[in-house]
C-alpha cells in the first residue's frame, strides 16, 4: 500500500513520466475498461475474457502436458537408476538451452499460434515437475519399501501406498513452481505474433505506445499466476484433508 501511495504521489507531482510509468489510478481505470469496457479508453475496452480465455487455454495445456511427462518421468527416473542414467544426460543437455532458444525451432516447427506456444510452456514447465518428482522417488526410505514387501504387497500397491505418498510433497512442490512457469512463457510464446492472449495485448500495447496497457496486462498475468497458485493450493490441502494426510505447501 505504501509503494501505491509513493507511486501515486510520484506521478502527481510528475516526478516520473506518465509515458514511463504511468500512475496507479490510470492503470486502475485501464484494467476496469479492458475487463468491462466501460470507458473505451483503449483498442483492447472490453477485449479482456477473449484474450483470458485464450491465455488460459493455453496455460492449461502446457501446464498438463508437461505434468504428466514430468510424473511419469520422474517417478521412472528416480525408482531405476538405468533409466535415470539413460535419460538425465539427455534431459540435462535440453535443460541447458534456455526457453528464447527453442523459440526459433518451435516457429519452424509449429509456426506462429496455439502450438508453439503451448510446446515452450511445456518445454519449461516439463522441468520442476520432473526433477522435483526424481529428487522426492529417489528419496523414499528403503526400509518403507522392504517393509511393504515383507507384508506382501504387490509391486502396485507399493507404488500407491509407499512411494508415492512419501513422495508426494516434492512432486507438489514441482507443481507449484511449474505453474509460475506456466505463466511467464505464456508471455514468450504470445508475444510472436497470436491475435488474442494477454501477451498479443502486451506486444500490441508496446508497437502501439500504450505503456499503461504493456504493464496493466503485465500485472494482470501476475494476479492470474498467483490465483492459479492458490487454487492448486486448495486443491492439495481439500485432498490432504479427504485423504488424511498433510502436505508441505
Amino acid at each position: 500500500m505504501i509503494v501505491l501511495v509513493l507511486w501515486q504521489y510520484a506521478s502527481i507531482r510528475e516526478l516520473v513520466p506518465e509515458y514511463l510509468l504511468p500512475s496507479p489510478l490510470k492503470l486502475a481505470f485501464i484494467g476496469w475498461d479492458f475487463m468491462t469496457g466501460a470507458l473505451d479508453l483503449t483498442p483492447y475496452s472490453g477485449t479482456f475474457f477473449k484474450h483470458f480465455s485464450a491465455s488460459v487455454g493455453r496455460v492449461a495445456a502446457g501446464f498438463l502436458i508437461a505434468s504428466a511427462l514430468g510424473i511419469i518421468l520422474g517417478y521412472s527416473s528416480g525408482r531405476s537408476r538405468t533409466f535415470n542414467e539413460l535419460v538425465n544426460p539427455i534431459l540435462n543437455g535440453v535443460k541447458a538451452v534456455p526457453g528464447i532458444g527453442w523459440l526459433p525451432v518451435a516457429l519452424v516447427w509449429f509456426g506462429v499460434g496455439q502450438k508453439t506456444t503451448v510446446f515452450l510452456i511445456s518445454l519449461a514447465a516439463f522441468f520442476p515437475v520432473y526433477m522435483n518428482t526424481c529428487m522426492g522417488a529417489m528419496r523414499v526410505p528403503e526400509i518403507y519399501i522392504k517393509s511393504a514387501r515383507m507384508m506382501g504387497a504387490s509391486k502396485s500397491r507399493i507404488w500407491t501406498t509407499v512411494i508415492i505418498p512419501a513422495s508426494i510433497d516434492s512432486l507438489l512442490a514441482g507443481l507449484r513452481l511449474a505453474m509460475g512457469v506456466s505463466w511467464a512463457y505464456l508471455v514468450l510464446g504470445e508475444i510472436t505474433g497470436v491475435a488474442e492472449g494477454l501477451g498479443a495485448v502486451m506486444m500490441d500495447g508496446r508497437m502501439l505506445g500504450h505503456v499503461d496497457v504493456v504493464i496493466m496486462t503485465m500485472i494482470l498475468i501476475a494476479v492470474l499466476g498467483w490465483l492459479c497458485d492458490c487454487m492448486l493450493t486448495g486443491i492439495f490441502r481439500l485432498s490432504s484433508k479427504i485423504g488424511g494426510r498433510h502436505y508441505v505447501l
